[in-house]
């Protein structure tokens, strides 16, 4: 079975070869305190610099998931108030979490066919962290690189931070406009659940040396000190960072990555727009993922055309919330291979 769900995703096809490799090195044994690990550490940060064009200067960090990073973010770089512009579900979430911990937090939501007016956001002087939700998982939405440019220009003063859960290592991302990025390695980096990833610029590096949280076992201020020696502060998922870290070393850089995403987009949208029933659910293209995908119909088709896939070797996402009856969604991430995509072209076109 073929899953174009969009997380927990398809796995790399490499991965059974990564994890004999993983065994025979005694990855699954090393101590993070140990050379290896600290090597294993160093070289996935430069693989991730090298291949996704992250600037020197940033630092990577490990968490257990995306969720964590809503708390770290707001615990060790907030130190008034987080301003968080979203569009669906799970930028929602990252604002309620931010709130229970700053209930000074404040949500602007965006309807799901918009982009974000910048030249009409007025964010005031108590807030210094904003936070956006880059790609929303669950109405199939994106915030552009221009965008969030603009809005760290309009505000530099103030720290950026970006939710890149179902992009990072899909698209093309301009790491340098924003000082704090996060995703999960189930989605575009195509590995199994259980390891969250965290981007910090100088800048924000900075903020939380200047706020000096530490109160907490995932603040910040242990995290960076023990990665200043290519550590960690709690015993990580090494196996997720090893297959992380080959993973990294198979890829093409990010620009080959994107265009070969966005080049399945269009076949996607184009195939769409030749069905009777279906069609694109987000229909402005300047609001639309590139990378997880979200197609509309009547409820009772939606349910048919799944247990039609289902029947080819396919599972269909399903549409998220209330969108679940009438949606379905296709994860768009590099670990789906041409034979597979062009297996659900053919599918679709049948109708």
């Amino acid at each position: 079975m073929i899953t174009f769900a969009p997380g927990p995703s398809k796995v790399y096809d490499s991965l059974p070869k990564y994890f004999q490799e993983a065994f025979e090195k005694g990855i699954l044994s090393a101590n993070h305190r140990s050379a290896v690990f600290m090597s294993l550490y160093q070289e996935t940060e430069t693989l991730m610099k090298e291949k996704l064009h992250v600037p020197e200067g940033y630092k990577l960090l490990f968490t257990s998931s995306a969720t964590e990073n809503w708390e770290i973010i707001t615990q060790s770089l907030v130190q008034s108030a987080s301003y968080h512009i979203f569009s669906g579900s799970f930028g929602k979430k990252w604002y309620d979490y931010a709130q229970y911990i700053e209930p000074l937090t404040i949500a602007h939501k965006i309807e799901a066919e918009d982009t974000v007016d910048v030249e009409s956001l007025s964010i005031g002087d108590e807030i210094d962290v904003i936070a956006i939700t880059q790609n929303e998982t669950s109405n199939a939405t994106q915030v552009s690189n221009q965008i969030i440019a603009a809005i760290a220009n309009k505000y530099p003063e103030k720290m950026i931070a970006v939710d890149t859960t179902s992009s990072m290592g899909g698209i093309k991302l301009d790491f340098g406009i924003a000082d704090v990025w996060y995703a999960s390695v189930q989605k575009c980096f195509g590995l199994p659940a259980g390891l969250g990833i965290l981007l910090l610029s100088p800048k924000a590096i900075s903020k939380v040396k200047e706020k000096g949280e530490k109160g907490r076992y995932n603040s910040l201020s242990f995290m960076l000190e023990n990665a200043e020696n290519y550590q960690t502060h709690y015993t990580p998922n090494v196996l997720g960072i090893y297959l992380l870290y080959r993973v990294l070393q198979d890829i093409p850089e990010i620009q080959h990555i994107d265009n070969k995403i966005r080049t399945r987009m269009r076949t996607l949208e184009d195939t769409i727009a030749h069905t009777s029933k279906l069609r694109m659910l987000i229909q402005n293209p300047d609001a639309r993922s590139s990378t997880v995908l979200a197609i509309s119909g009547r409820e009772e088709f939606i349910t048919e055309i799944k247990k039609e896939a289902e029947k080819n070797g396919m599972q269909l996402g399903s549409g998220y919330g209330p969108l679940k009856p009438t949606s379905f969604r296709i994860a768009n991430f590099p670990a789906v291979n041409e034979e597979e995509f062009e297996k659900l072209i053919r599918f679709l076109k049948k109708y």
